[in-house]
């Protein structure tokens, strides 16, 4: 979906309106408020000001390990092509001709140019123009002066990302101590191989299927099998700068979820980095499953469910694992957040409270608390 620039931004009144009810102590605190999550204009500053402004998850680093190796993506409706050049850097540009504007690469794959396939005006890696047919007669037109306009990217515990702003600090200063986390409870992280991906539409906002993964105290209600596959007791969430942790130990006896009796990871260790990518290691064998979270409209979310494992093809434990996600939990949380997102479409709901534990236990809602606090800190921003 592409960001419409001529959409009128919300008023300094309306920006200062959906701030009312939420307060800094989340005892205190009432969640974002309804109009965020319904209304176009907050659709679009959430693309324009969240979105093209954070580090966005595209890939693990397996895709484009060797030279030539690209994968093409979209941001915020933007094309993104992210290519190793032939010495080794990642680079990542928009995926736009200085032409025409035709879209260069598609897909993913391998190549030694960038070619664009309508008037073969050829890139080396780097973005550089090397060729531009029946262009020798032009005036003032010199090659070597054109270059692929280049986006942030960078190499992350094993996964890539990109970042539309240029002047954002790196992912690695911004997210403070996740990389030493993950490489503690995940160290084999870069050496799992892509196993498999789930996908799905849900006609919900974006934040409401953010807000759902950031708390578990639906789940008892909700998630019966998770909370046997889980030992809830153990369950511990917390918040910090731009992401949150939410561990918990292995359920002691069976789980109607699936089997884990061979398990060889006995931590379910999740994390969530803002705004939208979320990373689970389910207990299981050696495993990372990323959430991407994409906003798709003001009532539309895209996810992604990318299975990385210690072989390519899945064992039977994860196979199960697969299913209970798809067939079992994934439809439970779907049709959750499809409801509070029709609930927020009515007058009856404008905003509610938030459940806080001080503690910290998963059965709290301090983390959704924590990310509509960095969310009306992008709306803030936007309204400077």
């Amino acid at each position: 979906m592409w960001v419409n620039a001529m959409t009128e931004m919300p008023s300094n009144a309306e920006f200062q309106a959906i701030q009312s009810g939420y307060d800094q102590d989340p005892s205190r605190s009432q969640s974002l408020r309804a109009a965020a999550y319904t209304e176009t204009t907050w659709h679009q500053v959430d693309l324009q000001h969240i979105i093209s402004k954070t580090w966005q998850w595209v890939c693990h680093v397996e895709k484009v390990r060797e030279p030539g190796s690209f994968v093409t993506v979209d941001i915020a409706g933007k094309p993104i092509v992210i290519v190793r050049d032939r010495a080794g850097t990642l680079r990542a540009f928009y995926n736009v001709c200085k032409h025409r504007a035709h879209e260069l690469l598609s897909g993913e794959g391998q190549t030694n140019r960038i070619t664009c396939p309508y008037h073969a005006w050829t890139y080396k890696l780097d973005g550089g123009l090397v060729r531009a047919p029946f262009t020798e007669t032009l005036k003032d037109f010199e090659p070597k002066t054109i270059c692929l306009d280049q986006v942030q990217v960078e190499e992350f515990c094993g996964f890539v990302y990109v970042n539309l702003d240029d002047s954002a600090s790196s992912l690695s200063s911004q997210s403070g101590d996740l990389e030493t986390e993950i490489c503690y409870w995940a160290p084999d992280i870069e050496k799992l191989t892509f196993g498999h991906r789930l996908t799905y539409g849900i006609k919900s906002n974006w934040k409401n299927v953010v807000d759902n993964f950031l708390e578990c105290y639906h789940c008892p209600t909700a998630h019966k099998d998770f909370c046997s596959l889980v030992d809830m007791d153990t369950y511990k969430v917390t918040t910090h700068g731009i992401y949150s942790s939410h561990m918990a130990e292995a359920g002691k006896g069976a789980n109607s979820a699936y089997d884990v009796s061979n398990a060889t990871v006995r931590t379910h260790a999740v994390w969530w980095l803002w705004p939208n990518t979320c990373l689970m290691r389910y207990p299981g064998r050696s495993s990372m499953i990323v959430l991407n979270i994409i906003p798709a409209g003001p009532d539309r979310t895209f996810e992604t469910y990318d299975f990385f494992l210690e072989t390519p093809q899945p064992n039977e434990m994860e196979k199960e694992a697969i299913r209970y996600l798809d067939e079992v939990l994934q439809v439970e949380d779907i049709g959750l957040v499809e409801s509070v997102q029709r609930g927020m479409n009515t007058p009856a709901f404008e905003q509610g409270r938030i459940v806080n534990d001080p503690e910290g236990s998963g059965k709290s809602e301090h983390a959704v608390h924590h990310f509509h606090g960095l969310v009306l800190d992008a709306y803030s921003r936007a309204a400077a």
